[in-house]
């Protein structure tokens, strides 16, 4: 006999899955499932990363953070008032600004005791903070030279949510200490300085005439040429401090969300891994559905061996049914899989993204799979005896 032509294969390799639907659906749900998991994974975690990276070209890899450190005995240091502007003369610095720790309790009312801070620190702020860090204002105005002098406070995203400030307005008024200022306004999230989402800001002067502020900066943030970070980085202590430079620390904010992007690839792997595992339950299961298949249909498989067909055609037969099973598990699953990418990214504000490879990895697994699953089941009905078969009618 012939060999059959790929329509053939496909017509009787589909025989088996036409007329046993319910366990051909039940079968295909493990396949599915596996693929699903994989693809889903992988293209949330390239839809979360391909965001972090945009966020990162949108905020920039150039700014840099300066703060004092401890000193040689353990203790606290400080910065020197002067070294705001002496960071300012560096060549390749484009701007600087600057905040500083401020000893008060910020509360709604007079009728909140003062030890529950929240956590809300006060700082003070320069005026041209705004733009180094590259954030913006949700609601009223960013201090400026006049509302710097006087009690006047810009509250974080996340310090006017536990306020229950919704927006600046001249009759929204806060206690800074023993003093009421004005909420002139409300940032949103700083990505790039969380520290600012959980602190309520007042100008240098007004800080230091009613709120006992020293005046010494306690962080500064630097922004340079992005082609001059490292060598910026690499003075900075001795500019800031020049009399103890090992007293300063310098950081980059931008490798904290660098690094969250890599710790979210190496979670994929294990996500990965559970994927894989769910695969193989449906590659399992798919084996068991076709020995068993082999069992119920000895009597068709007696009689096409008694019409003519080799072991070779009835092996083929066998196995492109394991495989068709399999593919259809695996396209199922594909399309699921990119379903909950797109769901998820969506709800986040994420840019979908589905990596082509891994839908073509994911088919090719399924194939795998099934050719693995089904190679046994298709050697054991191969090996039938058309006599043998047959008396089982």
């Amino acid at each position: 006999m012939t060999a059959m032509a790929p329509v053939d294969v496909l017509r009787v390799g589909s025989v088996g899955l036409r007329t046993r639907r319910l366990r051909t659906s039940l079968s295909g749900l493990g396949i599915a499932i596996g693929i699903a998991a994989m693809v889903a994974v992988l293209g949330i975690s390239s839809s979360s990363k391909a965001d972090l990276l945009a966020q990162l070209d949108r905020l920039g890899t150039n700014l840099l953070t300066v703060s004092p450190g401890q000193t040689l005995f353990g203790q606290d240091a400080s910065l020197p008032k002067e070294s705001v502007g002496m960071i300012g003369r560096i060549g390749p610095v484009e701007s600087v600004s600057a905040t500083g720790n401020v000893s008060a309790i910020i509360r709604r009312s007079d009728l909140i005791s003062p030890q529950q801070s929240g956590g809300i620190g006060v700082r003070a702020a320069r005026t041209d903070l705004l733009g180094v860090l590259g954030a913006t204002v949700r609601s009223g105005r960013f201090l400026d030279g006049a509302t710097e002098r006087y009690p006047a406070v810009v509250l974080g995203s996340v310090t006017a949510e536990r306020l229950g400030v919704e927006r600046a307005d001249p009759s929204v008024v806060v206690l800074v200490g023993d003093q009421w200022f004005t909420v002139v306004g409300i940032l949103d999230p700083v990505a790039l300085a969380p520290e600012i989402d959980r602190s309520a800001l007042v100008g240098f002067p007004v800080a230091e005439s009613l709120l006992g502020f020293s005046g010494n900066p306690t962080t500064i943030y630097t922004r340079s040429a992005e082609s001059a970070v490292e060598a910026v980085r690499d003075v900075l202590p001795a500019t800031a401090n020049p009399a103890n430079p090992e007293e300063v620390k310098v950081s980059r904010p931008s490798d904290a969300l660098a690094a969250q992007a890599a710790t979210k690839t190496a979670f994929t792997a294990l996500l990965l891994g559970l994927g894989a595992v769910a695969l193989l339950v449906g590659g399992v299961g798919i084996a068991n559905v076709m020995v068993i298949s082999v069992l119920e249909r000895r009597p068709e498989i007696g009689l096409r061996r008694a019409l003519g067909a080799t072991r070779g055609q009835i092996r083929t037969q066998f196995l492109s049914e394991s495989l068709l099973l399999s593919m259809l598990g695996g396209v199922s699953g594909a399309i699921l899989g990119g379903a909950v990418t797109w769901a998820y990214a969506t709800s986040r504000e994420w840019t979908v993204v589905v990596p082509p490879g891994s839908l073509g990895a994911a088919l090719g697994a399924a194939l795998v799979i099934g050719g693995v699953a089904g190679l046994y089941p298709a050697v054991r009905a191969a090996r039938l005896a058309p006599t043998d078969a047959l008396r089982s009618v």
